[in-house]
């Protein structure tokens, strides 16, 4: 036997492209067409159908970058087509070799009835099967001409991510409108090959099955008259019927798939884009469910199934009515398939509250897994929170696009800094856009690392990022691998019963503890830094405007605004999906993200002022009133409650010998050399000293920032090694305000103003930084060298913290170059240590060196504040920002939290003439209150989130400002968890909480305590 395999192979794909494919549509005629470009933004359907359309022909050009045509294609069933299948291929213009990522269109009838989507892959609509003959066709397409932003050479700049910035050039050539001839048994023919075709190639050289299959390919290509495909297909499909019928191996790899369009919520197109996507493709899936009987089809993010129903009522009908069948499943119970890193505490918790009471609202399903295929890494809190929703497995793919190392599972379980584990699954086929490719199902089976214990994975199956969904070859080369010699077998499934097969079949899974870090696009921590300051203001000022609600309700009898705060929240977690917080989308998604936040803020001003205003009293007396949005007391003010707040000392500003200021007030001693850097923090209490020797903190480094890919997601490690230290000012001089010195720097093209402050009674030093940054390819650091020996630091996430470490003994610990903070970043040596608090920034690094002099060591922390890629937003960043920090000396875990809250809950003063008693009280500064709010069915109760924060046990006494009547314990939704009821007596709840641990209640008002 001769090694002929390769010859074989090259016939079968020149024969496939070249004779057997063409022939699957072996007779056409054209269609006439008419165009109606809509001016502007996309039109109602109903407008669209009743626009007189102008001829247009093949071969013209079309679609203006983000317009919208609406063709109309009509023609005439030849007669001679009588009893054979016929289909209308309609293609726009497509690359085949990009879908989901330029033109798409959504095909109607002309009574408004959606048919299915068109992409690239997806070109064809049925017409009948079989036709009369004569049938008039008349079809309407609404086509929108997304421009190529992520191209063959995808890191280029452009312009056309911006409708504003474009152009009108058209974009699409129209390619092809005719009816044709459907030959089933060709393509047929052609799914047996390629499936055939696809396994030879994955098969061992010297296995037999491989020459099996060589030789029956070889003898249905034999069979195959080239210049008469179709009459032969038949007989060559006959010739391998024999090796598609031997069945698969009983120990065969198990995959269950599931039909899947991965969706962003925007990237390379905006938001309303992608409302149109999403009926696209829920179209064609309902379509597929139609003629595929064993297809099921998942979909997540309860934001896109909203938008369905709000925007195509037509498509949402056909959704329900397959959801109802089982076969159209919610997945995942999550308003959009967020970032987790950055989002804070309380709006993680609500994009389960709201993705999973959308589903259980419109369909009475609730979701027990989480979807998540394509997030850039999972914080360490996360499975306490996936817990806390009702949930119990988690899904998700990306960890495989680490740099540095493999992850050593794919079937696991997740510990989060709580304790809490969740079940999770990594599909060990290596994409969330399976296309059931024999070289991914071999590669899923091959690489699924836990063998010799489980035989299941899962495979995201059909075309996403920008939508399509799943395929009917995907679905037929799915059927002959249901139990296929040589092959993985494939079945159709829902997510829940792959993970109950999962679990079944692990007895004793491995446990990852701590944080999933994405190896990659560690960037998205810093790109786009308004996208970023705006999540982090509306997360605040959504926690101020649930309380301070609640409390005027519950004291004042002020409405609370369930509708609208609803609809805020909604709009928020939008925003933290994994393309939009992360700074990855193209320029029209983040100036529009920017636009939506300062609406945001000033309806939450709104609502915060309008309660403030309630509880105050009469603004023409009494005194400025301290509101206290923090979970302590600040001031002299309790958290939660309003007073007149309480002063305590001053602070002097003295010149410094050799240039420069110093502050003082009594706790802190801080030093100003005359360029402006924080040469000494001394601590006077401690009698320690915070900046290392030698080294200069508040110290604004450059570095260059071309990564190798991927410019908005990615920095890579090289970059440190070029730096430019921002040493020289143009002033250094006192500020205008009290305790307070001005610096002015400036660089390139930018300039930056900071005030750094020493307030009385505080213990920290304020930092305001304002740049104007005109830079490009450019990152901008603010470094703190410390005097300071860790191994390990400390990093706030979701209700709690999570500790990373400081040197780098493993290429594990040497990845995390970039990593994920909330408001604090905290260093300790034992009995002493240091934080440094934000309002708004995410990314930082953290190094240590030992110091040649004297031993000691430095260990230097770094706030990232500003990047300036140019792929997707050639803009980037461009402008003026403006940084809050605070670094803390001698600071406990504790000091870093509370410090953490006082800058992002800036302090608000109403004159009124009444003081305003808290809603709840903790008597523990470890036990920190999230959220108070009213709950979300309108019965008045209170609800309470909080969580013990210090990372150790507490014990405490929860104090209701009101009378009682029951306490409950519930899941994030508000629903009540089965145990014993809390115990409260006189108002006052007693808690035993473990580290970290997250607890939801529900404060029942006795009658009396209405207002």
């Amino acid at each position: 036997m001769h090694d002929d395999r390769t010859l074989v192979e090259a016939r079968l794909k020149r024969v496939l492209d070249e004779r057997i494919r063409p022939a699957v549509h072996p007779e056409s005629v054209p269609l006439d067409v008419a165009v109606w470009h809509a001016p502007g933004e996309p039109v109602p359907v109903a407008d669209g159908l009743a626009a007189t359309p102008e001829p247009i022909a093949v071969g013209d050009r079309w679609g203006a970058p983000w317009g919208t045509s609406w063709f109309t294609v009509t023609g005439v069933v030849p007669a001679a087509w009588a009893g054979r299948t016929v289909e209308a291929v309609l293609d726009l213009g497509f690359d085949k070799n990009m879908p989901g990522f330029q033109c798409e269109g959504l095909v109607y009838r002309s009574d408004g009835t959606p048919v299915k989507g068109l992409n690239p892959l997806n070109d064809w609509v049925r017409v009948g099967s079989p036709v009369e003959g004569g049938e008039e066709v008349r079809l309407h397409i609404e086509a929108a001409s997304n421009p190529v932003i992520l191209d063959y050479h995808p890191f280029l700049p452009t312009k056309l991510g911006d409708k504003e910035t474009a152009g009108t050039e058209p974009q699409y050539t129209l390619a092809r409108m005719d009816l044709a001839v459907f030959d089933e048994t060709v393509w047929q023919l052609v799914m047996d090959l390629e499936v055939l075709g696809e396994l030879m190639a994955e098969l061992p050289v010297d296995a037999a099955r491989r020459w099996e299959i060589t030789r029956a390919v070889e003898r249905a290509l034999d069979a195959v008259d080239l210049q008469d495909v179709n009459g032969t297909a038949a007989a060559a499909r006959e010739r391998l019927a024999g090796v598609l019928a031997a069945p698969a191996a009983p120990s065969a790899h198990r995959i269950s798939a599931v039909g899947h369009a991965h969706i962003d919520s925007a990237w390379l197109w905006p938001l309303r884009e992608t409302v149109r996507k999403v009926a696209r493709t829920a179209s064609n899936m309902t379509a597929l469910l139609d003629s595929e009987p064993a297809f099921v089809f998942a979909m997540s993010q309860a934001q896109q199934w909203a938008w369905i129903k709000e925007h195509r009522p037509e498509v949402w009908a056909k959704v329900t009515k397959a959801v109802a069948a089982g076969r159209f499943v919610p997945t995942g119970g999550m308003w959009v398939e967020s970032d987790t890193n950055m989002p804070g505490s309380e709006a993680m918790a609500r994009q389960f509250v709201h993705g999973k009471r959308f589903f259980l609202d419109e369909f009475g399903i609730e979701n027990d897994e989480v979807w998540l295929p394509d997030t850039f890494g999972f914080a360490a809190g996360l499975p306490q929170i996936i817990r806390a929703a009702g949930s119990k497995w988690l899904l998700t793919q990306k960890i495989s696009w680490s740099r540095t190392n493999t992850f050593p599972h794919h079937t696991f379980l997740w510990e989060g800094i709580d304790g809490t584990r969740i079940f999770t699954h990594f599909p060990p086929v290596d994409t969330y856009n399976c296309s059931m490719k024999g070289s991914e199902i071999a590669h899923a089976a091959r690489n699924f690392r836990d063998k010799g214990v489980a035989r299941h994975s899962l495979a995201p199956t059909g075309w996403g990022d920008g939508g399509g969904g799943t395929t009917r070859e995907m679905v037929a080369k799915a059927a002959r691998m249901r139990d296929l010699e040589g092959s993985a077998t494939v079945t159709w499934e829902t997510p829940a019963e792959f993970f109950a097969k999962a679990e079944a079949e692990h007895a004793a899974p491995a446990v990852w503890a701590g944080e999933l870090y994405l190896e990659l696009h560690r960037a998205t921590l810093t790109s786009q830094a308004r996208t970023k300051q705006g999540n982090r203001r509306s997360e605040s000022l959504l926690r101020e405007a649930e309380l301070w609600c609640a409390t005027a309700a519950v004291r004042a009898g002020h409405p609370y605004p369930y509708e609208q705060l609803d609809r805020i929240w909604k709009t928020v977690l939008l925003h933290q999906f994994h393309d939009i917080l992360p700074g990855s989308s193209i320029a029209w998604v983040h100036r529009e993200a920017e636009r939506t936040y300062a609406a945001v803020a000033e309806e939450l001003d709104a609502l915060v002022g309008a309660a403030q205003r309630a509880l105050a009293g009469d603004s023409g007396r009494g005194a400025p009133l301290l509101f206290n949005s923090a979970p302590h007391t600040r001031d002299g003010v309790a958290a939660g409650g309003a007073a007149a707040p309480a002063t305590t000392g001053e602070t002097t500003v003295l010149p410094r010998e050799g240039g420069g200021h110093i502050l003082d007030n009594g706790l802190l001693r801080v030093e100003v050399d005359g360029r402006g850097l924080v040469v000494s923090v001394y601590d006077q209490a401690a009698g320690r000293e915070a900046v290392a020797p030698g080294q200069a903190a508040n110290l604004l480094q450059l570095h260059p920032d071309f990564p190798n890919m991927w410019d908005a997601w990615d920095v890579d490690e090289f970059y440190r090694n070029t730096v430019t230290d921002l040493v020289e000012a143009d002033e250094v001089a006192a500020g205008d305000a009290p305790g307070s010195v001005r610096v002015t720097r400036s660089f390139g093209r930018s300039r930056v103003r900071q005030l750094l402050s020493l307030a009385p009674g505080a213990k920290r030093l304020d930092i305001d930084t304002e740049v104007d940054w005109h830079e490009t390819e450019k990152f901008l650091k603010l470094a703190f060298p410390l005097d300071v020996r860790a191994d390990r630091y400390a990093s706030e996430t979701q209700y709690g913290h999570t500790y990373r470490p400081t040197h780098t003994n493993t290429s594990w610990e040497a990845a995390k170059f970039e990593a994920c903070n909330h408001r604090f970043v905290h260093l300790e040596e034992p009995g002493w240590g240091v934080a440094l608090v934000n309002d708004s920034t995410y990314g930082h690094d953290v190094t240590r060196a030992v110091r040649a002099g004297d031993s000691g060591t430095t260990t230097t922390l770094r706030a990232s504040l500003l990047r300036a890629p140019r792929f997707p937003d050639p803009e980037t960043d461009q402008g003026v920002h403006r940084f809050r920090h605070a670094l803390v000396p001698g600071a406990t875990i504790g000091d870093a939290v509370r410090e953490g809250y006082v800058v992002n809950l800036p302090a608000r003063y109403v004159t009124g003439e009444a003081e305003v008693a808290p809603l709840v009280t903790v008597d523990d500064d470890a036990v920190v209150v999230t959220a108070v709010k009213l709950a979300d069915d309108g019965s008045g109760d209170v609800v309470v989130r909080f969580h013990e924060s210090h990372g150790g046990r507490a014990r405490a006494t929860l104090t209701a400002g009101f009378p009682l009547a029951a306490v409950t314990a519930t899941d994030l939704l508000e629903r009540p968890l089965a145990g014993t009821p809390y115990e409260h007596e006189g108002g006052a709840v007693p808690l035993s909480l473990r580290p970290f641990e997250l607890v939801t209640l529900r404060l029942r008002r006795s009658p009396d305590a209405r207002p």
